[in-house]
């Protein structure tokens, strides 16, 4: 086994996701303490493209998988392709954005490796070979800290915006190696015929680095329009707690909470949203919280950055005319 740490790329349709290039300056630090380097595994269909932005994000090699098979995750095959450049490169540690995708894809690799794993952390750290994980437990209420040992391979899911990315370094390079996929008839077996797209292109609340959400006081649909007007001049996504999309103001999709997602964004704007335990566990651990509402014992205020007592119908205008004049 090397020093090396491996960051598990994840793409989708030839674009990056964030979270992967905050996970190769994490490795380039822990790097730096096991004597080893940053490498990435990029795994998919056609890209080899993708390589020199790797090699800007931090990464002194990439092992990549490029197949056919490989074009759309699935789990057997993306399992299959990551343990080959396991194989290969013989990592110390591997680290796998927090998503839908990485939560997946790092328990069933690390089953087949019989490696030590621990999923959603929000802080990493070496206590001599092994490796120190945190995480937050029980909806939040507290936070759990785990040693995973350093006698066999290690792997890490991290949550988005948990570390900040490095500035691409323009030019660099690294290597890259080629490894080939091989699956068995059990891998094949379950085929994607199809996949519907259901959120039109929207920016999803799990990838955003703003978040501008709604609760049950936004009143109807409708009156959500003011929330995507705000977020797209911020680069962001909406989202909803619970009570608004059991209302049918908002897909379930964008649902916030223990129950829906957890996002970890760099700006949080809640509005009109109380703070139930179950909405607070999936927005804790947000860098900057604006909270609105008119209540002001509503428990979102005591996890706030910053609260606002008011009628968000009548902040939130104010606000969106603000940024635009703002940004010219």
């Amino acid at each position: 086994m090397a020093n090396n740490i491996l960051v598990f790329i994840e793409q989708r349709d030839g674009k990056i996701l964030p979270a992967s290039f905050q996970l190769l300056t994490l490795a380039g630090d822990l790097a730096a303490s096991t004597g080893g380097q940053a490498e990435a595994c990029l795994v998919g269909s056609s890209v080899d493209g993708l390589t020199q932005s790797v090699a800007e994000g931090g990464a002194k090699k990439t092992y990549v998988v490029d197949d056919a098979e490989l074009a759309m995750y699935r789990a057997m095959p993306y399992t299959a392709a990551v343990c080959a450049v396991i194989a290969e490169a013989a990592p110390k540690i591997v680290l796998v954005p927090t998503s839908a995708m990485g939560r997946d894809l790092a328990a069933r690799v690390a089953a087949r490796q019989r490696a030590a794993l621990a999923i959603d952390c929000t802080e990493v750290s070496l206590d001599g070979d092994d490796l120190l994980a945190t995480k937050p437990m029980y909806a939040g209420k507290l936070t759990g800290k785990f040693s995973l040992s350093g006698s066999r391979l290690q792997i890490a899911t991290i949550r988005s915006n948990a570390y900040k990315a490095a500035e691409p370094q323009s030019g660099a390079s690294a290597d890259v190696v080629k490894v080939a996929l091989s699956l068995s008839d059990a891998d094949k077996r379950l085929k994607i015929k199809e996949i519907a797209a259901t959120s039109s292109g929207v920016k999803d609340v799990t990838e955003a680095d703003v978040v501008v959400s709604g609760g049950r006081s936004m009143k109807s649909e409708d009156n959500f329009k003011q929330l995507y007007e705000l977020a797209e001049l911020l680069d962001g996504a909406v989202g909803a707690s619970r009570a608004a999309c059991d209302a049918g103001y908002q897909p379930h999709s964008r649902q916030v909470g223990l129950t829906g997602k957890v996002v970890t964004p760099v700006l949080y704007i809640a509005c009109g949203i109380d703070g139930a335990i179950q909405h607070l566990a999936g927005m804790r651990g947000s860098k900057v919280i604006v909270a609105i509402n008119t209540k002001k014992d509503a428990p979102i205020f005591n996890v706030s950055t910053y609260g606002c007592v008011c009628d968000l119908f009548e902040l939130v205008p104010l606000l969106t005319e603000e940024i635009r004049r703002l940004k010219g």
